[in-house]
């Protein structure tokens, strides 16, 4: 029976943006089954987190990934290195610089990253004098021999970026970057040390989250991971798989409404053909390895492996590849159908401009896809919640939209009056109310209620709160910055949130949401 077949509630969130009285200015992977501690009794029961993928270097958005497979450093919690000893590894002036990350009202993701980045170079120092035989080095050699599908061509290519050449490799010298084997075979010889490090790094990063999945489903968590649909150009997949990927095209949106001149997403372009040829492997073994660290996978912008829309840099026209209808709805499917292959359900991102035979695919293969409150609707009409499928999921907003308190208040008169004439929105509240309790509580209610089995909230929507993840379109330290205001600690006690738990554990009660 699929794990959607049940009505379920749960949050959506950044990892980064936990909080706990000894983090490191950002939430990290032994907070996951911190956090699920608190979620089960209020009645929630998955954890959907943002990619965990390591971010391009210099981007903080886990949607412009460095690696398909690589954990992001910035989440490895330190507290569980057995390597990493803080009394011994932490200067006078780091302890300083820690305590301010700790109390910022953001994350600031480069210096969590530096800090962070110091530390693990030293625990791993500590592990290199560990005896070759011994429990731990041993793992360590069967972590590497696990993921060399990956991991080999990741480590060198995070060694040449940290040590010889830290620009984009496309501007790497001629050898490296078309990869030749006496090039790469030097390149390994010199950076073996860094190398390795890298390895450690991930080694710690893979072993901690598959300890905090299995501690989360044991206090009745699940946990949704997110897969970015491709990779940035300047990524260790684009430089080591050229034959799968082009960077001479990339890869956007056609014109719409909201971008009449289109949009260039400066993304490297799958060749579709020759990821066919190899059945899918490469898609196949992320789908692989993401089924050892979570329950299900969202699969983010699906419509994107029915059709990619492609601008060549030559200045050609740009077009959908593949180009026919039936040909998209051929891939799509074979490539949805490779990934659940692997132990792995699949929920997909369906949102934006998605031609009709992309759902009804969906549909055809039980796949749930997105229910997003405020774009449901009929022209001006609001569709009712009641009535979404049930193999759908139901939510507030994303982690590209504004807040759902935002969301309220920015809305005309007659926006307000068309939402509130949704036949199943109860309350005893006006259209012109501001965004406050009574609007919250009934927005939540409706969705509660409504026919989706899955309903996903955004963290700051389950509480009302206002800060937004992301801006699309900018650049900003506001994007991807946001925390808590409280730690998991204090949200065991605080009495505000305790109130929002309880309503919480009870809409989902009277819902049938508990799974």
């Amino acid at each position: 029976m699929s794990l959607f077949s049940q009505r379920t509630a749960g949050v959506c969130l950044p990892l980064s943006s936990l909080r706990t009285h000894d983090d490191w200015g950002v939430g990290e992977i032994g907070d996951v089954p911190r956090f699920a501690r608190w979620m089960r009794p209020a009645g929630l029961r998955w954890l959907a987190l943002l990619p965990l993928n390591e971010c391009a270097l210099g981007q903080d958005s886990p949607y412009s990934a460095l690696s398909a497979f690589a954990l992001d450093p910035l989440y490895v919690s330190l507290a569980l290195v057995e390597d990493f000893h803080p009394d011994e590894d932490l200067a006078a002036a780091e302890r300083e610089a820690l305590q301010a990350l700790r109390s910022s009202p953001r994350v600031e993701m480069g210096e969590v990253r530096r800090l962070k980045a110091a530390c693990l170079r030293r625990a791993y120092r500590r592990f290199s004098r560990v005896p070759a035989d011994s429990p731990r080095h041993l793992d360590f050699e069967a972590f590497r021999a696990e993921h060399a599908a990956w991991l080999s061509d990741y480590a060198l290519f995070r060694a040449i970026k940290e040590v010889l050449h830290p620009e984009w490799w496309l501007s790497w010298p001629d050898g490296l970057r078309e990869r030749e084997l006496r090039a790469l075979h030097e390149a390994r010889e010199r950076l073996a040390e860094e190398i390795a490090f890298v390895e450690y790094v991930q080694w710690q990063a893979y072993r901690q989250m598959e300890r905090a999945h299995a501690e989360a489903l044991a206090e009745g968590v699940r946990l949704l991971g997110d897969l970015p649909f491709v990779m940035a150009i300047d990524s260790a997949d684009a430089w080591s798989r050229r034959d799968e990927f082009s960077v001479e095209t990339t890869m956007g949106a056609p014109p719409d409404p909201y971008a009449e001149a289109g949009q260039d997403w400066g993304l490297p372009s799958y060749r579709w053909a020759a990821v066919r040829a190899s059945d899918f492997a490469w898609l196949r073994q992320r789908a692989r390895f993401a089924a050892r660290l979570y329950d299900a996978a969202r699969v983010d912008h699906v419509v994107g492996y029915y059709r990619s829309y492609l601008i060549p840099r030559d200045g050609a026209p740009p077009h959908f590849d593949p180009a026919s209808q039936a040909e998209q709805k051929d891939l799509g499917e074979a490539i949805l159908r490779a990934l659940g292959d692997e132990g792995i359900e699949l929920v997909a991102e369906d949102l934006g401009t998605v031609p009709p035979f992309v759902r009804e695919s969906l549909a055809a293969l039980r796949i749930p896809g997105y229910r997003v409150l405020r774009w449901e609707k009929d022209g001006p009409v609001y569709r009712d919640p009641r009535g979404w499928p049930s193999l759908s999921i139901a939510t507030t907003g994303t982690h590209d939209t504004e807040t759902l308190a935002a969301w309220w208040d920015g809305l005309s008169e007659a926006e307000r009056r068309a939402f509130r004439a949704i036949p199943s929105l109860a309350g005893d509240w006006d259209a012109s109310a501001p965004f406050g309790d009574p609007v919250h509580e009934s927005i939540l209610e409706l969705l509660y209620q409504s026919g989706s089995n899955l309903l996903l909230l955004p963290i700051q929507d389950l509480f009302g709160l206002r800060d937004r993840i992301n801006t699309p379109g900018t650049v900003s330290r506001e994007n991807w910055s946001f925390r808590l205001p409280w730690t998991i600690d204090e949200m065991k006690r605080d009495p505000f949130v305790q109130k929002v738990a309880a309503a919480s554990a009870e809409r989902a009660r009277r819902s049938g949401r508990l799974g």
